[in-house]
């Protein structure tokens, strides 16, 4: 996940003894106090916490396509194959690029966006929104280059990153209860609670029970755990079935099914802002996550600073485009990284062992379709708590920062929009600062991005008068 980290306990650094080879000079290992069977398990962990995203990313992105369509079914397995594949890939990168134990995979939140806001709510086709990604991607990538990605993040206020997490978190909580059947259309209200009526509502209330059961007794992989469970007691009552045509030969037909010139039919204006809200979305998630995990496993310096994080953020930039570029929406840094921080991983060489485990993982992604909305529901109401858990470190009674925060937070869920959310902190948060004259401490580049969402605000009533 793209979130900042909750407090996870520090492993007990024991000096190793130095093993004076090739691993231990290429990701020193010594010199972290670490050994090459601590890094093995801290990767094993971090892939079993992570794992559930091979059969969550599919099931979500699946909403592109008509429920009950040949599209959607074909889809499942092979964007399946592709998370794991680029999540294998991306996080060996990381690996051995940055010498962190950072794992990479498909964005939760980005993907939402993807599915709910381009293409059910703009109206582009999937390979279009796709190619959103990708040019948003390409975006991040060239201001790591120049080095403009640092400072814009140093001129967003705290409140307002944190606001971006716990608001896709509410987002995804939403959409759990969407998935699970628990939330419908209401009559005379946007939404309603329902009783459960149905089998996928009472497997998801079954599931929802197991997982908070396995997550609050800490037991390791509780999610991907609760995903297997309820995806064997679906088959086993008759709710999903063995696929006729599942073939063990992953397929990768999700790879290059993007199109960059799709989004310009929006209008160039449309266009640009939409890159833009995306990319906004997409900026802010590594480089809260890169801090909390090298924090945690005391990699920073001194005054908080994560040492050569630039190589983080470049393999980070590349992977949001390159996921894009699969089919699979932005891949991005995992908070859930700080599990296998928390078993002893202190280099590069915990995200290698995580990322061979992701490529192995590709072989049993043609039984993603026996993954049902009931197994997955419950882990994304879990996971939209853990992120949600940043709203503690927001000051509320601090209107300047927690009004801009809480309309951030509030309107992405009833919107259905995380790029609304974000704009509405953004002007907020500036307009307050300005009326009490406080224009100094408004950095440029927030009134820029201010601006810009005031546009993207008004953009129909400005296509309506040109």
């Amino acid at each position: 996940m793209e979130v900042e980290a909750t407090e996870v306990p520090r492993s007990d650094a024991t000096a190793p003894r130095a093993s004076g080879g090739g691993l231990d000079t290429y990701f020193k290992l010594s010199e972290r106090g670490t050994t090459v069977g601590t890094e093995v398990k801290a990767g094993i962990t971090t892939f079993l916490v992570m794992a559930y995203i091979i059969f969550l990313n599919p099931l979500i992105l699946s909403n592109m396509f008509p429920e009950g369509s040949a599209e959607r079914a074909a889809f499942i397995p092979a964007a399946a194959a592709a998370t794991a594949l680029l999540a294998g890939i991306l996080t060996i990168a990381m690996g051995l690029v940055s010498n962190y134990p950072i794992a990479l995979a498909a964005g939760l939140g980005i993907n939402g966006i993807v599915a709910f806001t381009l293409v059910l709510g703009l109206g582009l086709t999937p390979a279009g929104a796709m190619g959103v990604i990708v040019l948003e991607g390409l975006v991040v990538l060239v201001l790591v280059l120049v080095g403009l990605r640092e400072a814009i993040m140093n001129a967003v206020p705290l409140a307002l990153k944190r606001a971006i997490g716990v608001g896709i978190g509410l987002f995804i909580l939403f959409i759990g209860f969407s998935d699970a059947g628990l939330i419908v259309a209401g009559a005379g209200t946007p939404v309603a609670f329902v009783f459960p009526n149905s089998a996928l509502a009472w497997l998801s209330l079954l599931g929802l029970g197991i997982t908070i059961t396995l997550f609050v007794l800490r037991v390791q992989a509780a999610l991907l755990i609760s995903i297997l469970v309820m995806s064997i007691i679906s088959f086993l009552v008759g709710f999903t079935t063995f696929p006729s045509d599942a073939s063990f030969v992953p397929d990768f037909s999700t790879i290059g099914q993007f199109d960059v010139g799709n989004v310009w039919s929006l209008g160039a204006l449309a266009a640009v802002l939409t890159i833009f809200a995306i990319m906004l979305t997409d900026f802010f998630d590594t480089m809260g996550t890169a801090t909390a995990i090298t924090e945690q496993a005391g990699l920073t310096t001194e005054d908080g600073k994560v040492p050569d994080i630039g190589r983080v953020l470049l393999v980070d930039s590349v992977a949001a485009a390159a996921g894009g570029a699969a089919g699979i929406s932005s891949n991005t840094s995992y908070i859930e990284s700080a599990a296998g921080v928390a078993e002893g991983g202190r280099t590069g060489l915990t995200a290698v062992v995580t990322g061979v485990l992701f490529l192995v993982a590709v072989l049993v992604t043609p039984l993603a379709s026996m993954v049902p909305f009931a197994a997955t529901a419950p882990v994304l109401i879990v996971v939209g708590y853990l992120m949600a858990t940043l709203i503690k470190d927001i000051d509320f009674a601090d209107v300047e920062e927690g009004f801009p925060a809480l309309l951030g937070i509030i309107l992405m869920p009833i919107t259905f929009s995380i790029t609304v959310g974000i704009g509405a902190a953004f002007v907020t948060w500036v307009l307050i600062k300005a009326v009490r004259g406080k224009f100094a401490e408004i950095h440029p580049l927030m009134w820029v991005v201010g601006i810009a969402f005031l546009v993207y605000f008004a953009q129909d009533w400005i296509n309506s008068i040109i």
